[in-house]
């Protein structure tokens, strides 16, 4: 099955390691073969992984994204993941299975996108978790 992706101005994208930007245009690209691809804007850098569930998805990316290190970093994702499980609720940590699963299959990009709701999730945790400081002032 082909892929077709939509290519917005200057939009950036990796297929099997190689990072490419599109032109000034809005172009549009199918993909008859299997590849390693993933958009920029689903790109984690690597100072943004600061959170349990950020973490181990930019580890994800990374075995998509580099094939050299990837037999590597499969069982720390594994075992990461692992771990996430023991955090999370059923239903979300169904989300984790399903990440794992992916993993397993080498689905890398299912395995991304079956963490992005616990990402966003993360996220609204710690926002509304009062700042470090504020809780030591608390404290005294």
């Amino acid at each position: 099955m082909a892929l077709k992706l939509t290519l917005k101005p200057q939009e950036r994208i990796v297929v099997n390691g190689c990072v490419m930007r599109n032109s000034s245009r809005r172009h549009v690209m199918v993909v008859e073969t299997h590849g390693d691809i993933i958009r920029g804007h689903d790109l984690l850098e690597e100072h943004d992984a600061a959170t349990p569930v950020a973490q181990v998805y930019f580890l994800i990316q990374t075995a998509l994204t580099n094939a050299e290190i990837r037999d590597k970093l499969i069982p720390v994702c594994q075992s990461k993941l692992a771990e996430l499980c023991t955090v999370f609720g059923a239903e979300r940590r169904a989300l984790v299975f399903e990440a794992a699963n992916f993993v397993s299959t080498r689905d890398y990009y299912k395995a991304l996108r079956a963490l992005r709701p616990l990402m966003k999730r993360e996220k609204e945790i710690f926002a509304a978790m009062p700042p470090a400081g504020a809780m030591l002032e608390a404290a005294e």
